[in-house]
């Protein structure tokens, strides 16, 4: 929960990151990334995208409480710092995906009655943007954080978070076009004891499937923390020995959230969101020395021992 506003400018974060790398992790951190010494102020679900070589945050302004009232969606050019666009006006929880000139984003609609179904709003030149029903909620279910990727076969893959059968938990849509989508039936992510598994961001490097998601307190641990987890088939995964790969740390509340990525000049940048999933948020950034594939590598040692979970419900 929360919104965001007035990020610093990427290449002053870029000048971060070169002293940043120089600096030793955090004792606790078991976790290859580096957290970055800035925050881009308020905000909480973001997207970072390259579109048209242009590195652009895809992000989303919601004032406290259930309303749609002053909630919408924007981007920032990570370059300048500045806004770009408003749109969506109603819309949270928000994504993007690139699609060659095409830019889509997928958002919840909000109202009174909280997160409803799934929009997608997409568009070619960042000013003029066309609206329509991605992923219908069903009965009385809430959806929420979704993200999207390209399956490896030919089509896309969507995780979509939802309020039921498990408060919070995440399934899978598939698509050719990005435009219709079918829900895969009969596998829900509810983590190793049908736990807390929030906000999914997915990602295809052959043969897997990778997803980082929101974990509730666990012993030992401050508060949300996001964990990782992959999958050659959606239905058996294994849980990353190096869980949790991002935990608050000095100033950053008792969240760790909303986690969302992108390669830039062959490093890997790791947008999340801190806070106290209540009452205030801000938006930071965490940094892995090389592509995203092998980040994603790094958090699974061929050596460690893996917790293996299954989507599959009867």
């Amino acid at each position: 929960m929360g919104n965001m506003k007035a990020p610093m400018t990427f290449l002053v974060g870029m000048f971060l990151v070169v002293l940043a790398c120089q600096s030793t992790r955090a004792a606790e951190k078991d976790s290859p990334l580096i957290k970055m010494p800035f925050s881009f102020g308020r905000g909480m679900e973001n997207t970072p995208v390259l579109f048209q070589d242009r590195p652009l945050l895809v992000a989303n302004y919601r004032p406290n409480g259930p309303s749609p009232v002053g909630t919408y969606l924007f981007l920032i050019d990570l370059r300048t710092g500045q806004e770009l666009t408003r749109f969506g006006e109603g819309h949270s929880f928000v994504s993007a995906f690139v699609n060659g000139n095409r830019l889509h984003v997928f958002a919840s609609e909000y109202t009174e009655d909280w997160a409803q179904s799934i929009y997608r709003f997409v568009s070619t030149d960042l000013k003029t943007w066309s609206r329509e029903l991605a992923v219908p909620r069903e009965g009385d279910e809430h959806l929420f954080n979704c993200s999207v990727c390209d399956d490896g076969h030919g089509g896309y893959l969507m995780a979509y978070e939802s309020n039921l059968p498990v408060q919070f938990c995440f399934k899978f849509a598939r698509s050719t076009d990005l435009a219709t989508w079918e829900k895969i039936p009969g596998l829900v992510f509810t983590g190793e004891n049908n736990e807390y598994s929030a906000c999914p961001v997915l990602r295809y490097f052959a043969p897997y499937y990778y997803v980082i998601y929101l974990h509730a307190a666990i012993p030992g641990h401050k508060g949300w923390v996001s964990f990782m987890a992959r999958s050659k088939d959606l239905v058996e995964w294994e849980l990353s020995p190096k869980n949790p790969i991002l935990e608050a740390g000095p100033g950053e509340g008792i969240n760790n959230s909303d986690v969302d990525l992108f390669e830039y000049e062959g490093n890997t940048y790791v947008y999340y969101a801190t806070g106290d999933q209540a009452t205030w948020g801000a938006l930071n950034v965490a940094m892995y020395p090389g592509p995203i594939n092998a980040f994603y590598r790094s958090c699974f040692p061929d050596s460690a021992d893996k917790v293996r979970v299954s989507t599959k419900r009867d």
